[in-house]
């Protein structure tokens, strides 16, 4: 990683020049870490709101995601051709426009067309500020730079369904939105004042644009077909139509991903079969925790009859537990290997699920939720920073930062899908997601193929991750991935300029 100047790195993490980078990039990260988790606390009150169906509660999810998953690798190839301070800023104040057109929405249709613009906001931000920091700090401080950011970015994302819960409950559900302008804007302030800019001098070639628009409209078609589904039917010509766009836009996204000269995913990296492995357990992984986000909280609220801050909270012991125990799961799966943790994680989330699909009316945090979801988080804990790791260890160093966000692009794209075809699966067909008697019983089938999911992840681990991973360099050890807390999302590591070489 280079700066774009001829000098290196040269912030420390004990002054207050490296302080100030670090305050910009945590509050810019908590943005798009605080909106992954507090939508979902307020879906039952924006449905009561502005009358909207199940489909438009989906979309108010998926189309955040939707355009973030789409536009991630592309904006991390943006800050290192045009700057990562540049490309940085303009994600913070994108996100905090489209916040506001959240926040001032009159109809479910512009909230959902702003929470697409919201995703793109996302996708430019959310490299740049793992990338600020590998290219700003010296490298002995590079480090400790990256594990404060890890744990201060995790704590923002925790914070998110107490405040979430706490607005909705008081207020309105517009003022989750609203309460982001303010924070933007002390980002940029300080970004602008503080922030070095850098870039790789070594990006070459072309942006893949094709790539982007291509694999954008596969999702959208495939995330479309889905969710009208259970309301048009499967014969529908609206359906078939967008299922069919969607399969030729994934299938086009290949081909020129396999042609172009500079793509923005290099499929020869899926050569390493560990990586390959472990991208389809992050698949299935992801889309199962996609579907425990999305669907916990909501019936906690409609059928459990919890109040939106306390739905807000429930799940908060998975986000405490993942913050104390992944670095000692990423230091366990050093010393034995990543294929046990991997496979028994997924295995005990599984059976925290089974227990999750029980919660009905009437059902007591302490006795009936508190118990699988402390579990869950056990699970979890054990499973993610492993998984990132192997991700990143089973594909030679040089390719560690396109594979991060390849795997954080799986990530994502999993839960995008997940939300769309499970009410589908689920068998809700056109029941309400805010009618407690159609959504008890798909909860409760969602759950259980959510566990599904979990048990093949963790068959595919055990034979797919190998129980060893080859030693890495030395420069190696600083990644992030073993103290990042990664509910929403696998961690982002910057491009190296051998990358792009």
């Amino acid at each position: 990683m280079t700066t774009s100047g001829a000098s290196a790195p040269a912030l420390r993490y004990g002054q207050a020049a490296g302080r100030w980078v670090l305050l910009a990039t945590v509050l810019g990260s908590g943005l798009t870490f605080i909106d992954a988790t507090v939508v979902n606390i307020a879906l039952p009150d924006i449905g009561e709101s502005l009358g909207a169906t199940t489909a438009a509660l989906q979309w108010t999810v998926n189309g955040y995601t939707l355009s973030l998953a789409a536009l991630i690798l592309l904006g991390g190839s943006l800050g290192d051709r045009f700057g990562r301070k540049r490309v940085f800023l303009l994600g913070v104040a994108w996100f905090a426009v489209s916040s506001l057109l959240c926040a001032v929405a009159p109809s479910v249709e512009m909230l959902v067309a702003a929470r697409l613009l919201q995703g793109v906001g996302g996708a430019l931000l959310t490299p740049g500020a793992l990338a600020i920091l590998e290219a700003s700090f010296h490298p002995d401080d590079r480090a400790k730079a990256i594990g404060a950011w890890s744990g201060l970015a995790g704590v923002a994302g925790a914070l998110g369904p107490f405040l979430g819960g706490w607005l909705v409950e008081i207020a309105s559900w517009r003022l989750i939105f609203l309460i982001n302008v303010p924070v933007a804007v002390l980002v940029c302030a300080v970004a602008v004042r503080h922030v070095p800019e850098t870039r790789d001098p070594g990006a070459v070639g072309g942006l893949d644009v094709a790539g982007a628009v291509l694999g954008a409209l596969g999702l959208a078609g495939l995330t479309y077909g889905f969710t009208a589904w259970p309301e048009l039917g499967p014969a529908s010509a609206v359906v078939l139509g967008s299922l069919g766009l969607g399969v030729a836009g994934m299938v086009g996204f290949l081909v020129v991903e396999w042609r172009s000269a500079h793509p923005m995913l290099p499929l020869g990296i899926f050569r390493s079969r560990a990586f390959s492995a472990t991208n389809v357990v992050t698949f299935v992984v992801y889309a199962a925790l996609g579907g425990v986000f999305f669907l916990v909280v909501l019936n906690l609220q409609v059928v459990s009859g919890f109040p939106p801050l306390e739905a807000g909270i429930a799940l908060l012991p998975v986000t405490v537990l993942m913050l104390l125990l992944s670095a000692r799961a990423g230091a366990l799966a050093e010393r034995i290997g990543p294929r046990i943790p991997m496979t028994a994680g997924p295995v005990v989330c599984a059976g925290a699920l089974v227990l999750l699909s029980r919660i009905g009316a009437d059902a007591s945090y302490l006795a009936d939720v508190l118990p699988p979801v402390i579990l869950f988080g056990l699970g979890l804990s054990l499973t993610v920073a492993p998984l990132t790791a192997t991700a990143l260890g089973s594909v030679d160093d040089r390719h560690a930062g396109i594979a991060s966000g390849v795997n954080n692009a799986v990530a994502r794209a999993a839960g995008l899908l997940a939300v769309a075809v499970l009410p589908l699966a689920a068998g809700l067909g056109t029941g309400s997601l805010t009618d407690p008697v159609a959504l008890g019983p798909a909860y409760r089938a969602a759950m259980l193929i959510c566990a599904g999911l979990l048990l093949a992840g963790a068959v595919i681990a055990a034979v797919g991750v190998p129980a060893r991973l080859r030693e890495r360099e030395p420069e190696a050890e600083a990644s992030p991935v073993r103290v990042h807390c990664a509910v929403a999302g696998t961690p982002l590591h910057p491009h190296s300029d051998a990358e792009r070489s």
